[in-house]
C-alpha cells in the first residue's frame, strides 16, 4: 500500500466530530430550534403558530450554518445584527426585496427563541434582548379583494358535472360565506358543522382559540350536496373526520388548496396575488359594506386585536364615497368653468 492511501486514510480518521451534521449535535442550533418547538406544543400554542415559528428560525439556522455558526453560543449580538441587514438586502428569485411584515415576523420569533434559552439554561445572556424591530408601515390594508361580480365569476368555474367540480364548489362557497382561514377550513371536521343552527365551529384558529362562525344558506347547500354525493364515495376511511378530502380520500394539504382555489381565480381572469385569503378579505369587505359592525367582523374572523379587523375599513373606500356623494354639500357641486383638476 502507499504512503499517500495511507496518508488519506489516516486523514479521513481524524476527522473532527464537528464536521458531522448540525442537527446531530444536541447542543446545535437546529437540535435546540427542536426542543423550542416541542416546548411551545406542550404549553399549547396553537398549531400554525409552531408551524411559522419552525420555518422562521428555519431559515435563521441555515443562515448561520453557512457561516459556520452551529450553537447558540456563537451567536452574537453582531451576528444577529448582521442577519437583519441580510434580511433587508436579501431578494427573491423575482427580484423583490422581502416585505417588512416578513422580516418583522423572522427578527421575533428569533427574539423568542433566544428569550425560551435563556430560560432553559441554555445560554446565560440573550445577545437578541436589544434587537431593535424593523418599524412597520403605518396603515395596512387588505389589498385584494374582490368585487362581487368577480367572485360569483369565480364560483360559477367548477365543473359541476363531476366529483372534484361539486367539492371546489363548496370549498368556494365556505371560504367566501364565513371568511375563515385556509389551514381552518382544511382542518373543519363533520362535527364542526351544525346544518340546523347554519354554523360552523373552526378548533384551535390562530392563536390557538375556538370560534363559532355563521354560515350561509347557500354555502350550507353546497356544502350539503358534496357531503351527500362526493364525500362517501371517495373516503375509504371511517376514522377520517375531515370535512374536505382529495379524490384519494385523504385530507386536503394547504399548499393543494391554494393551488386549486388560485387556478379558479385564474380561469376566471383576476390576476391579483392570493387565493384562500382573498376570498377572507373579501368577505370582510362586502360585510362592512353592507353596513356590519367592525367588532362583529373582528368575533368572525377571529381576530384578538381590533387594530387588525380595522385594516378592512380602509377597504370600504366605495361606501365611504357613496356616504360622501349623498351628504357632503360640496361632493356634486361642478367644477368652475376653465378651470382644470387640481388647477
Amino acid at each position: 500500500m502507499s504512503t499517500a492511501k495511507v496518508t488519506k486514510r489516516r486523514r479521513k480518521k481524524a476527522e473532527p466530530a464537528s464536521s458531522a451534521s448540525p442537527s446531530a449535535d444536541a447542543w446545535g442550533l437546529e437540535s435546540l430550534r427542536k426542543g423550542f418547538l416541542a416546548w411551545m406544543e406542550v404549553h399549547h400554542y396553537a398549531a400554525m403558530t409552531i408551524r411559522t415559528q419552525g420555518l422562521n428560525l428555519r431559515y435563521f439556522v441555515a443562515w448561520c450554518a453557512e457561516r459556520s455558526v452551529l450553537r447558540p453560543g456563537e451567536v452574537s449580538r453582531e451576528v444577529i445584527q448582521q442577519y437583519q441587514r441580510w434580511l433587508y438586502h436579501y431578494r427573491t428569485k423575482a427580484g423583490r426585496p422581502l416585505a417588512f411584515w416578513t422580516q418583522h415576523g423572522r427578527l421575533v420569533s428569533l427574539r423568542m427563541f433566544f428569550r425560551w434559552m435563556v430560560k432553559s439554561h441554555h445560554l446565560l445572556y440573550n445577545p437578541a434582548a436589544d434587537l431593535d424591530l424593523p418599524r412597520l408601515p403605518g396603515g395596512r390594508t387588505a389589498k385584494h379583494t374582490l368585487s362581487v361580480e368577480e367572485v360569483e365569476r369565480v364560483l360559477a368555474l367548477p365543473d359541476l358535472k363531476t366529483k372534484l367540480g361539486i367539492r371546489d364548489r363548496a370549498i368556494l362557497e365556505v371560504l367566501y360565506s364565513t371568511g375563515i382561514r385556509r389551514h381552518e377550513l382544511a382542518g373543519l371536521e363533520l362535527q364542526d358543522i351544525d346544518m340546523e343552527r347554519g354554523t360552523v365551529l373552526v378548533r384551535q384558529g390562530k392563536g390557538g382559540s375556538d370560534r363559532v362562525v355563521p354560515i350561509g344558506q347557500r354555502a350550507l347547500a353546497w356544502l350539503e350536496k358534496y357531503l351527500r354525493e362526493v364525500r362517501p364515495e371517495v373516503v375509504w376511511s371511517t376514522e377520517n373526520a375531515r370535512v374536505f378530502v382529495g379524490m384519494g380520500g385523504l385530507p386536503l394539504g394547504l399548499n393543494q388548496l391554494s393551488f386549486q382555489v388560485s387556478q379558479y381565480m385564474r380561469e376566471a381572469g383576476i390576476t391579483r396575488r392570493g387565493a384562500c385569503h382573498v376570498l377572507r378579505h373579501t368577505a370582510a369587505t362586502v360585510m362592512l359594506e353592507g353596513g356590519a359592525d367592525v367588532r362583529f367582523i373582528q368575533e368572525m374572523l377571529g381576530h384578538k386585536q381590533i387594530t387588525t379587523t380595522q385594516l378592512y375599513t380602509h377597504v370600504s373606500i366605495r361606501k365611504l364615497k357613496e356616504v360622501h356623494e349623498k351628504t357632503h354639500p360640496a361632493a356634486n357641486l361642478a367644477a368652475p368653468e376653465g378651470k382644470k383638476d387640481g388647477a
